[in-house]
């Protein structure tokens, strides 16, 4: 058999599951029995790309394909937003692309800007300047940052933020502090990016067994969580591996 008519049976049986599973009027396999690769087209166009435009997957992958050729979009569109309305809305989205692209001089120039008047001593936008400070290598400054935060804001509670503070803690040489900062973030974490970066540290302390039960902890959380959380934690569950291994 012709290998084009093999690829037209494959084709149209591959729609025909396709219509049989979504529920589709049944006239589209008779479409797709007697048209061939014009059946099989017709049927992506009319049935199958108007269901993905819809399709959060979908969605998801154009977005990320489109990201991947114009990785500048996001931020050109928020310099953009801020140059027609110089707000603080639009301006906080501007350090936020900009702390999320790397550059963290502009981040901390624009959150500098950001937090005065009523919002000197927004939490948001402090924890934001404190990431830009880290991402600079300001360990110390960043400290100083988040201990302003909490004070001005005591019930301010933010995951990340307490994490940065472990990692500040840490990279200023407070050891002793540093762990104990990272035993309370590990607790209420959504991720095992604290935990593993606390084995690390222990690690690097000399501390290997200590630093081994927390990679060991880390899988052993992954292999009891659904098959997204594992897929979300890829990285660091794989660097607890490599750890583990060497």
């Amino acid at each position: 058999m012709h290998p084009l008519i093999i690829l037209s049976v494959l084709l149209q049986i591959g729609c025909a599951v396709h219509v049989v599973r979504t529920g589709r009027p049944l006239y589209w396999i008779f479409i797709l029995l007697i048209g061939s690769y014009i059946g099989v087209l017709i049927y992506l166009v009319a049935a199958v790309l108007p269901d993905m435009r819809h399709s959060p997957g979908a969605n998801r992958i154009a977005r990320n394909a489109r990201d991947a050729i114009d990785p500048g979009r996001h931020r050109r569109r928020a310099e953009r937003q801020l140059e027609i309305a110089d707000t603080q809305d639009n301006r906080r989205r501007l350090a936020e692309q900009a702390l999320h692209d790397g550059d963290y001089a502009q981040a901390d120039t624009l959150y500098d800007k950001a937090l005065s008047g009523l919002y000197a001593t927004d939490p948001v936008l402090m924890l934001g300047r404190a990431q830009a400070q880290f991402g600079l290598g300001r360990p110390e400054r960043t400290r100083e940052i988040l201990d302003a935060l909490i004070a001005a804001n005591p019930d301010f509670r933010s995951a990340e933020g307490h994490l940065l503070y472990a990692r500040a803690v840490e990279a200023c040489g407070d050891h002793a502090a540093a762990v104990e900062e990272y035993e309370a973030v590990v607790q209420g974490y959504p991720g095992e990016e604290a935990r593993v970066r606390y084995g690390q540290m222990l690690e690097r302390m000399g501390e290997r067994e200590r630093a081994h039960a927390q990679f060991r902890e880390a899988l052993r959380r992954a292999d009891l969580a659904p098959a997204h959380y594992r897929r979300a934690q890829r990285e660091w569950l794989q660097l607890a591996r490599n750890a583990l291994r060497a």
